[in-house]
């Protein structure tokens, strides 16, 4: 097993190079799939770990805070990838809040810790997040808004799990006379 301190470093360098390539606006959604279960080397689904979540949960929400961005967290595939956040976070994007507790094996190790640690949690069924982090596979995006851009970091790694960033950008729309920012 990694030390938890060696994944929470990892978990805030790969947060803070999104937001740095992101350059999200205050305000905005930060959402993250993981399964604790890749991070400390294992098939999705099999071992997950309350403790790993709690520290990767800790740093996701002191960079995500840092920066003014509601943090979502989704559920694994027993809940529909349904996602906890703040109740502060849903009524202003207006998300439809769902009937669910998240436990470790039905919604994901870190789903449960959000779940037992936000200040007023919320679980809802879909969000559209502007930027997010997916480490082990999980399949965030459905979660993403529609035009997802791949970024690149300088790990592709948390603990075992495979991280893939994104961030998003509006549509291009128009043709060849078009001018875009």
């Amino acid at each position: 097993m990694l030390p938890l301190e060696k994944i929470m470093k990892q978990v805030k360098t790969a947060a803070e190079e999104l937001i740095e390539a992101s350059a999200p606006k205050p305000g905005q959604v930060f959402v993250v799939g993981c399964s604790t279960s890749e991070v400390l080397g294992n098939k999705i689904g099999t071992a997950g770990s309350l403790e790993a979540a709690q520290a990767i949960f800790d740093a996701l929400r002191e960079v995500t805070s840092a920066h003014g961005l509601y943090l979502a967290v989704q559920c694994c595939e027993h809940l529909n990838r349904s996602l906890v956040t703040e109740s502060e976070a849903a009524e202003k994007y207006c998300w439809e809040e769902v009937a669910v507790r998240p436990v470790a094996h039905a919604g994901g190790s870190l789903a449960q810790v959000a779940y037992e640690t936000f200040n007023q949690p919320i679980v809802v069924e879909k969000i559209t997040a502007h930027l997010g982090l997916d480490i082990g596979q999980t399949l965030i995006g459905m979660h993403l808004k529609r035009v997802a851009v791949p970024v690149r970091l300088s790990q592709n790694e948390i603990g075992a799990a495979i991280l893939t960033a994104a961030r998003t950008r509006p549509p291009y729309v128009g043709g060849e006379r078009a001018v875009y920012e």
